[in-house]
């Protein structure tokens, strides 16, 4: 008991010791140089966050490499309309090449792929085999085999493709919502035509929107009569899911489909995407998670397609800018700027104005904080969400609706903003931003946002995307003054003057 008794005694010294030190220096440390407080803090707390050290991926290569495989595509051209939609073409502008879409479509390209089971389901992106007339897989051993098209999505930039072969080597699934920020990763591809490639990087950041796969996309002329009036950025209704692991791993034309795995060889990511000015990579790849490719590559296998569920609301993201504009206090969160009829966010009663700021107890920040989690829901599935109102907080539990609710809010959407325009030339307008007009010198025009099958612009060719600078000589600017000088053609003829990629045009029809 006696030796008890001083083991407590010794240690309730020493702790009285070690705390009477610490207030020693607490109170000595006001003249200390910030290096100096930094090492009396950590002193006695070292980081629970050890240095890997010299990180060893020889196993981790060596186990991916054989899976990852090179994807050939042959298609035909398609004229000098720059609008082939070729798979080189889709690179080009997921790679950042300059000089927009070539006069002539290329007679083949190349991507990469990701073997996910021993019978010949492979992984890769959307763009890589989108058109696609023929599709050829090089696999590890040089084999040559021909694959088909099991399903695509231009909204994640996947696909899944087959051979026909077996016993092939796989790649590990991983897990990408344990994957984090600093982590070493390593990217495997077929880059600018050369073998299989390694390389090493971190993660540079997670849950990146780049608005690279809805950038085409021009804003109504509602939406931009509101970015005019207030400065506020358009909400889309579009339905392309960005949630970007980013890395600083090597990635080039070629890597596209290709494989981002952790430093255990499991597969975290599909290649999908680099921000660069030359082409070329400058340190910042982009890839897609892999657990939302799962979902998708899980109905493709099922249905051939994917089945999307959606909330059915409009939003944009809130910072201190755009708060300031609402005049509303909240700084975080999804900001709902209209709810669409018919979908489960209206079911569930989400109003204008509420801000979603929790998906599954989990805060959102940003727009990929909530589509991430909902593209890897189906219609039918629930999800909670945390919305404030009026400064309060509210959980609403949302039943996801599917493709049919939402194309028919978008219909409904459409009628309203394109109005007689589109019932008289088949066609819906929106401004040109400065960008299009300065690309083909023009001081005015309009992009065809829309191309209505059997009216007056479908019958002539032209395409959607196109710049129309005026309408029976009169310049236009927007949807309305298209509008007002359809009624001033002569003898009964409407001219419809432009330019495009192959220079200025004229188009003439009763």
């Amino acid at each position: 008991m006696k030796k008890i008794a001083l083991i407590v005694l010794a240690a309730f010294i020493g702790g009285a010791v070690a705390i009477g030190g610490y207030k020693m220096l607490e109170r000595n440390t006001s003249g200390m140089t910030l290096a100096e407080k930094q090492n009396v803090l950590f002193a006695s707390n070292p980081s629970k966050i050890s240095s890997t050290g010299a990180v060893d991926f020889v196993q981790a290569a060596a186990a991916v490499s054989p899976a990852v495989v090179h994807i050939r595509t042959t298609f035909k051209s398609e004229g000098s309309d720059g609008g082939s939609g070729s798979p080189m073409d889709m690179m080009e502008e997921f790679f950042g090449g300059r000089g927009g879409r070539r006069s002539r479509a290329p007679r083949a390209a190349s991507g990469s792929g990701v073997i996910l089971t021993p019978d010949g389901y492979i992984v890769t992106n959307n763009h890589v085999v989108d058109n696609a007339e023929k599709i050829q897989v090089v696999l590890s051993d040089r084999r040559k085999v021909d694959a088909k098209v099991i399903g695509r999505d231009p909204n994640t930039d996947l696909a899944l493709i087959k051979v026909d072969a077996t016993d092939l080597p796989v790649v590990k699934m991983g897990n990408s919502d344990n994957v984090q920020v600093g982590e070493w990763v390593l990217a495997v591809g077929f880059p600018l035509d050369l073998q299989t490639t390694v390389t090493a990087g971190i993660v540079s950041a997670k849950s990146r929107a780049i608005g690279i796969l809805n950038r085409d996309q021009q804003p109504t002329e509602e939406e931009y009569e509101e970015y005019q009036r207030t400065g506020k950025a358009p909400a889309r209704t579009n339905s392309a899911i960005e949630s970007y692991i980013q890395t600083d791993a090597a990635i080039n034309p070629g890597n596209s489909g290709g494989a981002l795995v952790n430093a255990n060889g499991e597969l975290v990511g599909i290649n999908a995407a680099i921000a660069s000015q030359t082409g070329t990579n400058e340190g910042y790849g982009f890839a897609i998670p892999v657990n939302l490719a799962k979902k998708i590559l899980e109905d493709f296998k099922k249905y051939g397609s994917v089945k999307r569920g959606y909330v059915g609301v409009t939003f944009q993201e809130l910072n201190a800018d755009a708060a300031d504009n609402l005049k509303i206090k909240d700084i975080s969160g999804l900001y709902v700027n209209d709810v669409m009829p018919n979908g489960g966010g209206a079911a569930a009663g989400i109003k204008k104005g509420d801000i979603i700021k929790k998906v599954e107890g989990k805060e959102v920040f940003a727009s990929p904080d909530l589509q991430e989690k909902i593209g890897r829901m189906s219609p039918g599935d629930k999800v909670q969400l945390t919305i404030s109102r009026d400064g309060k907080e509210q959980n609403v539990n949302v039943t996801l609706r599917g493709d049919e609710s939402i194309n028919k809010a978008k219909s409904a959407y459409a009628a309203k903003t394109t109005g007689t325009t589109m019932s008289k030339l088949g066609a819906s307008f929106a401004p040109a931003s400065p960008e299009i007009k300065a690309k083909f010198g023009a001081k005015n025009g309009v992009v065809v946002t829309a191309v209505e099958p059997g009216k007056a612009f479908d019958n002539l060719d032209i395409p959607k995307g196109l710049l129309v600078t005026s309408i029976n000589g009169k310049p236009v600017n927007s949807a309305k003054d298209v509008e007002a000088a359809l009624p001033t053609s002569k003898n009964g003829k409407t001219t419809v003057s432009g330019v495009g990629p192959n220079g200025n045009y004229t188009f003439s029809f009763n």
